[in-house]
């Protein structure tokens, strides 16, 4: 169980080292040398990659360089072998389709795409150019694939978590947090797995006798609003689930439940690191490094019609000691024992 002391600064840096190292490294994926390109030997594939936060988002840095460090590891190295095109389009589907259609222009060998729009954009453009997608929750009952086992077509990918997640979700909060006899949903209605997860919440809160109120994550305004409306009655807590949209808000949405002293499980260890109480969800880095494989074992000749879809094989659970403290909660020994990493 690891024990970090300054949380916040060692997940999110400061904002002018994320720039500097997302510069870093999309220019060497987008740039070649004269040097590198007057001593090319080997055939240079072109890789775009279509992800759906923003490029100053705290994940970014870690995210690009799991990818990047996953194609090193099969012999992928950029400007030497292989470029890379990103482009991001922050949970905007009217961005998705143009940034999906503006890479396909540039002829890429293969597409990684990051999240539903983007994988839905990307398919709807494209029969024969190579798909490597991630973080999309339901990728057969979107249509995406035929069917995990066997996928079909040009695509292939690794899922985020199943509709099940979200009892989990539940159940930490309520381990956490037993007091509680309502519950904030944070959740994407525009986004069918959002929906979808929103449903399991609901029916399993609703078994065990609590409250549910979905907040829409579409914008400032709206969130702000909910939050501060239910807020007013006592023994509320709250979930956030994971989506692009939320990382979009996720400042506003740390700020308010500070504000008003929720306690509230998040996707990810950003969250926590930056003052949330606890996070469970799936390793994001660890799903990039595996999807650079896949797009390695593509490049080399296979199909992704005959490469399975992949769950998630890691998750991580992550506390704040210190945000318990400041909203009176006592951690079970039991969540202790089983965490991944334990802030304080």
């Amino acid at each position: 169980m690891q024990q970090t002391k300054s949380a916040q600064s060692q997940a999110l840096g400061e904002a002018m080292r994320r720039r500097d190292f997302i510069k870093a490294i999309v220019g060497s994926a987008t740039v070649w040398p004269l040097t590198a390109r007057a001593q090319q030997t080997e055939r240079v594939r072109r890789i775009g990659v279509l992800m759906n936060i923003g490029a100053d988002d705290a994940e970014a840095p870690v995210l690009v360089g799991a990818f990047s460090q996953g194609l090193a590891e099969s012999g992928w190295i950029i400007g030497r072998n292989a470029r890379i095109d990103y482009r991001w389009y922050q949970s905007n589907a009217e961005a998705a389709r143009a940034y999906a259609a503006e890479l396909l222009t540039l002829t890429p060998d293969i597409i990684l795409a990051s999240g539903t729009p983007g994988t839905t954009a990307v398919k709807q453009l494209t029969r024969t150019v190579p798909i490597v997608f991630t973080r999309v929750t339901d990728p057969v009952g979107l249509g995406i694939v035929d069917s995990l086992a066997r996928p079909g077509g040009n695509i292939t990918g690794f899922m985020v978590f199943d509709f099940s997640f979200g009892g989990k979700l539940l159940d930490l909060l309520r381990q956490i947090a037993p007091h509680l006899t309502r519950v904030a949903v944070f959740r994407d209605d525009t986004n069918p797995a959002g929906i979808a997860q929103f449903g399991v919440i609901q029916a399993m809160a609703t078994s065990a006798g609590l409250q549910v109120t979905p907040v829409s994550v579409r914008n400032s305004d709206e969130i702000a609003s909910a939050v501060e409306t239910f807020a007013h009655s006592p023994n509320g807590g709250a979930i956030v689930g994971g989506s692009a949209l939320y990382t979009v808000h996720r400042d506003l949405i740390l700020k308010l439940i500070a504000r008003y002293k929720l306690p509230a499980i998040y996707p990810d260890r950003v969250s926590v690191a930056a003052g949330g109480l606890i996070s469970y969800g799936p390793d994001r880095v660890d799903l990039y490094r595996r999807a650079a494989g896949y797009i390695d074992r593509i490049l080399k000749g296979e199909k992704p019609a005959d490469l399975p879809v992949q769950a998630p094989t890691k998750y991580e659970l992550v506390i704040n000691l210190k945000t318990a403290k400041a909203l009176g909660l006592t951690v079970p020994q039991s969540l202790l024992a089983g965490a991944d990493e334990v802030i304080e």
